[in-house]
């Protein structure tokens, strides 16, 4: 297996990274600009910015704030947040994000994941999976990025998995809703069964509250990557310490 990867996570909302409990009661969590800078030179191996209302609120991210962090980073960053067509992917590619991710808009309209693979190849589009369990088993909801429009989407996480890998995906990232944000570790009997599901690579999202999450996650599934946030933002977890660990317990990183 190719080396893991450690993947900060920064929700963005008014051009601020913000950071929430269970997609819930945000706070502030810093400038858009230094916190790419921060972990750029901390040693992360990709970043992940979602404009977290841009889905609810019906609206593209804002592109201004994409093309000034591809001028000061030199890793590779994935934007989400209501690119809903062709052309929305194609300007955050265009403004300097190396891959697109898209939740709700692929959930409304699956045929959306094809035709940015077909034009711009499945290395650039990752799926996000905001999985809730539920008795039976785990369902997708969408609009999460604001508790007010969120809802079930009327689809079971597996199914979904399966039929965006199917239609020209290059990744999924699963959230893990109920892990978000409480730090007690990511759910990995889900991660595991999304990871084996799929022939395309699964970053596990939701739970990383320890050195020893990013490692039972990694061990225990075939994750390619741990994507985190609070441990990073506060300052919990030093990713160069995070990775110094998992090289010694032989998960093999970029260090």
């Amino acid at each position: 297996m190719p080396s893991r990867r450690i993947i900060p996570c920064l929700d963005v909302k008014d051009g601020r990274i913000v950071k929430g409990v269970r997609f819930r009661d945000h706070r502030d969590a810093g400038d858009i600009i230094d916190q790419a800078l921060r972990y750029r030179n901390e040693g992360a191996d990709e970043l992940v910015f979602y404009d977290i209302g841009a889905s609810p609120e019906g609206r593209s991210l804002d592109l201004e704030w994409v093309g000034r962090i591809a001028r000061i980073i030199d890793i590779p960053f994935t934007v989400a947040g209501g690119i809903r067509n062709r052309d929305s992917a194609a300007a955050c590619l265009d403004a300097g994000a190396d891959k697109i991710s898209i939740n709700s808009p692929a959930l409304e309209r699956p045929e959306l994941i094809g035709e940015i693979a077909r034009d711009f190849g499945s290395q650039c589009v990752v799926i996000g999976i905001d999985s809730m369990a539920v008795e039976g088993g785990h369902a997708v909801k969408q609009y999460t990025g604001s508790p007010d429009a969120a809802r079930d989407s009327g689809r079971t996480t597996l199914d979904w998995a399966r039929e965006a890998a199917a239609r020209g995906a290059g990744e999924i990232v699963l959230n893990c809703m109920l892990r978000d944000g409480v730090r007690q570790g990511y759910d990995i009997n889900h991660v595991r069964e999304v990871a084996e599901a799929v022939d395309i690579p699964v970053i596990a999202s939701g739970g990383a509250g320890a050195l020893e999450h990013f490692r039972d996650v990694f061990l225990l599934s075939s994750a390619s990557g741990a994507l985190a946030a609070s441990v990073f933002h506060d300052r919990l977890i030093a990713i160069p310490d995070l990775k110094e660990f998992l090289a010694k317990c032989g998960i093999e990183m970029r260090l």
